[in-house]
């Protein structure tokens, strides 16, 4: 039976064509049939009074890294629940593709804390391809919820190429071999529809497991040289390069400008993450927004930064934060995680303790964490009367240093003392800047991955209600038929992904939502469990009653906050999407 959706104020994606009152009609295959301004007979079809509410394009989600939650749970609920019609996995270097579950394991679970006795466990249990095509075709028989696309991930690719130690030594270059290797691996997987390779210049991704503990993951030890064939590869085949700068020195972020350049050649799509407004570096924003103005106006390039549009706000227990990789104290501290004992008597050193208070104070070093504990609020503590108290509220009570108290205080309570802290974006009158910058995808949700560490599934949403407010106000930050494109229509053009756009002969992949429910949407966040993951709780949001149905090509998967009978388990609705130039 088909669907017949009547009388919504319809998004189609395309920001130049006025929202209007329309009636659609999804055949039995999933395509949109008829888009009518005209009422259309009602006949045998399902029908949904959309009368007051808008229809909209599903969203996508370009930053994810569910490559693991999708093989436990393949309906991807906390993206879906949110209007998320199409994610794409296998982002900062990291797939799993390739290697044995131990290897795979060890690249995801400490930098994406993700809980390696879950992920281990269930790559043992379930991994049972080989190559690109194998684990597509794995995917492709799973009951997928919602669009999927995938990176190739460079630590993945380059263990597969020269084992996993050789990968993972300083100043190893591949071989010539190796290098092919690696090109044959990648072309299969553009071959395959794959939309490009996820690069890793970050110090801070550090292997977990037994054997390579805190050593960077192999993508960091590649040379630009080395990558060098990996790179006109994409470029021949119109595919994506994504990566993240090296964070401390940020220099590497010039090799993917230059790269992405099109001076006597064709420019390479390159998107990098992130362009934010940073409390630590005020600069940032202004100046890379500038910088990569010119390489796509003055050098003919294709590159786009990526841009959560919402508060960075992040959650912590104790010490167990990425962030802390960012100095050579935290470094240190990190790296004794297995051994509380030896991490608690170096915490202790005077000498120590002193470094560390240097380097958190050192003004123009290169930051993500603004390193101020005054606005680093404690949520939960054994000692109660510490709970909505930060840290230098806590030191001035007590006459203490304030990094004396953060210390202490994980020494006392460890992982049972949870703090948050908002890192970028925290400037409310500065987000239409960055909503209107041109040349940034509005996304990197993160989704899957610091399950416990920060909630970015309704970034989406968080733009809507941010927008609608401004146009109610008589202020607007954009027309809303931009903002559904800059979330929809816009992303997918540029990943070659044919998706979040709704037009006749389209995949009806769309979403209905009830304007008038839109202060439900929060950035509040609570924590649920993953059934699927061995009931592993993570941070969630929730915003009931606003979205009113999605739908995945042309079927129903979630209505009235509830998710359909089979979603995720017995019925697939979603599928492998291709990109377009494949």
């Amino acid at each position: 039976m088909g669907i017949l959706i009547k009388n919504g104020l319809f998004y189609s994606g395309d920001k130049d064509e006025k929202a209007l009152v329309k009636h659609l009609l999804i055949n039995d295959d999933g395509i949109i049939e008829k888009i009518s301004s005209d009422p259309l007979l009602e006949n045998d079809y399902e029908v949904i009074d959309a009368t007051g509410k808008w229809i909209t394009p599903g969203f996508l989600d370009c930053h994810t890294h569910y490559d693991v939650e999708i093989i436990a749970s393949p309906g991807l609920k906390e993206s879906a629940r949110h209007g998320i019609t199409t994610v794409i996995l296998g982002s900062c270097s990291v797939s799993a593709l390739y290697n044995n579950p131990e290897e795979t394991s060890d690249c995801f679970t400490r930098v994406e804390a993700i809980p390696r006795e879950v992920m281990l466990p269930l790559m043992e249990r379930e991994k049972s391809w080989n190559s690109v095509k194998e684990w597509k075709q794995y995917i492709e028989n799973k009951a997928l919820g919602i669009n999927i696309a995938a990176f190739v991930g460079h630590s993945d690719l380059r263990i597969k190429a020269m084992g996993i130690e050789r990968s993972l030594q300083d100043n190893i270059e591949a071989t010539k071999e190796e290098k092919t290797l690696m090109k044959k691996l990648l072309e299969e997987a553009l071959d395959e529809g794959f939309v490009g390779l996820s690069t890793m210049d970050n110090p801070w991704d550090k292997m977990d497991g037994d054997k390579y503990w805190s050593h960077k993951t192999p993508s960091f030890y590649s040379s630009w040289k080395e990558r060098k064939n990996l790179i006109e590869l994409l470029r021949e085949k119109d595919a994506v390069l994504q990566g993240a700068p090296n964070l401390v020195t940020r220099i590497s972020a010039i090799n993917y400008m230059l790269a992405s350049m099109g001076i006597f050649r064709k420019p390479l799509k390159t998107t990098m993450i992130a362009l934010m407004d940073m409390i630590g570096d005020r600069y940032i924003f202004p100046v890379v927004s500038r910088v990569v103005s010119l390489v796509n106006k003055g050098f003919n390039g294709d590159f786009r930064m990526q841009s959560p549009p919402v508060p960075f706000t992040v959650y912590y227990d104790g010490v167990d934060s990425v962030m802390f990789e960012e100095f050579p104290a935290g470094e240190a501290m990190r790296h004794l995680a297995k051994n509380i004992d030896e991490r608690n008597e170096l915490i202790r050193d005077n000498e120590f303790r002193e470094n560390f208070k240097k380097e958190i104070k050192k003004k123009f070093a290169p930051k993500v964490w603004h390193k101020d504990l005054s606005i680093a609020y404690i949520l939960k503590c054994p000692d109660q009367s510490l709970v909505g108290k930060n840290f230098y509220q806590i030191a001035e009570e007590t006459n203490v240093h304030p990094v004396d108290v953060f210390l202490d205080l994980v020494i006392n309570y460890d992982k049972e003392i949870s703090w948050t802290t908002t890192l970028a974006n925290d400037r409310e009158e500065k987000l239409p800047r960055l909503y209107n910058y041109p040349y940034n995808l509005l996304c990197f949700s993160d989704a899957g991955a610091h399950l416990n560490n920060m909630a970015f599934y309704n970034f989406n949403l968080q733009m809507i209600k941010r927008v609608q407010k401004s146009i109610n106000a008589g202020k607007p930050i954009m027309s809303m038929e931009k903002c559904i494109w800059r979330l929809t229509k816009e992303q997918a053009d540029w990943f070659n992904l044919d998706c979040c756009y709704l037009a006749e002969g389209k995949k009806a992949d769309l979403v209905i939502i009830n304007p008038s429910k839109i202060d439900q949407i929060t950035d509040e966040v609570h924590q649920e469990k993953i059934e699927e993951f061995e009931n592993y709780p993570r941070l969630v949001n929730r915003n009931p009653e606003f979205i009113e149905a999605v739908l995945v090509n042309g079927q129903v998967i979630y209505q009235n906050d509830q998710f359909v009978e089979g979603y995720g388990t017995s019925k697939k609705f979603g599928r492998f999407l291709k990109r377009k130039s494949a």
